[in-house]
């Protein structure tokens, strides 16, 4: 995939200039299907008017179309969403504004990362992604039980998993399963990515096994939180609410 591929589909999608924009979901996790959607991910610039004056002001937009065949699928919020999201440690839109998979970008998203990551971080995102990979993990296995386990909510507990152990052991955020699962002593999860992407019908899975592989991964999620080096609670606040003023009035002009 070249995410650029998609930058012309962005044109007349919104009336508004885009922050940037990037491919999260699947493609970024590392375990697309053969006909998984694109899902787009984006952050735009509302004018100033569309505050001060008495018309609700909508701040997230959806848009769905398809691109040679395959679903394509755009969220996008205004900034003041976006970054407020960030600031209450929301792992979606963290693994969306550092995706590698950019469509498009400017120095103002830069800048934004930048900020992020000096003090936008906080060791409380513990809690998304301890309680996201927990839910994933009881509905693979509530299925497996019935013997119809599907490999997407198990492939999710783990990237889910090791997301949020590296971030809270290093401040970066990588959302891809096959880059952490090798180096966090997991590389037999690719032979369980092998089987998504090219969806085979027949895997055998050791329900016992993954509980304890999960059951492990909550543990070292949580000692991970204990020993972060990461602050309570988001340090630059301040810098951040000074960018949106910023960059508000910088596309006004």
């Amino acid at each position: 995939m070249n995410p650029t591929d998609y930058r012309s589909a962005l044109t007349g999608a919104l009336p508004h200039p885009f922050l940037f924009a990037t491919i999260s979901g699947a493609h970024l996790y590392g375990f697309p299907s053969p006909d998984s959607d694109v899902d787009l991910r984006a952050c735009h610039v509302l004018p100033v008017n569309e505050f001060i004056g008495l018309r609700e002001t909508i701040v997230t937009v959806n848009r769905m179309w398809l691109l040679d065949g395959i679903e394509v699928d755009l969220v996008s919020h205004d900034l003041v969403k976006f970054v407020t999201l960030l600031l209450r440690q929301n792992g979606n839109y963290l693994e969306q504004l550092f995706s590698p998979l950019v469509v498009l970008d400017t120095v103002w998203a830069e800048e934004l990362r930048a900020l992020t990551q000096a003090g936008g971080i906080a060791r409380h995102v513990y809690q998304a992604y301890a309680g996201y990979a927990r839910t994933q993990w009881q509905e693979w296995r509530k299925e497996a039980l019935c013997g119809m386990g599907r490999l997407k909510p198990l492939l999710y507990a783990y990237r889910v998993s090791l997301t949020g152990i590296h971030l809270l052991r290093t401040g970066q955020v990588n959302a891809s399963l096959v880059e952490l699962a090798p180096e966090y002593g997991y590389p037999h999860l690719l032979d369980i990515v092998a089987a998504k992407t090219t969806e085979k019908a027949v895997i055998s899975l050791a329900i016992d096994e993954h509980d304890r592989a999960l059951a492990g991964l909550q543990e070292k999620l949580q000692a991970a939180y204990d020993n972060s080096p990461l602050p309570d609670e988001p340090t630059n606040y301040a810098a951040l609410d000074d960018f949106v003023v910023r960059v508000r009035w910088g596309f006004a002009a």
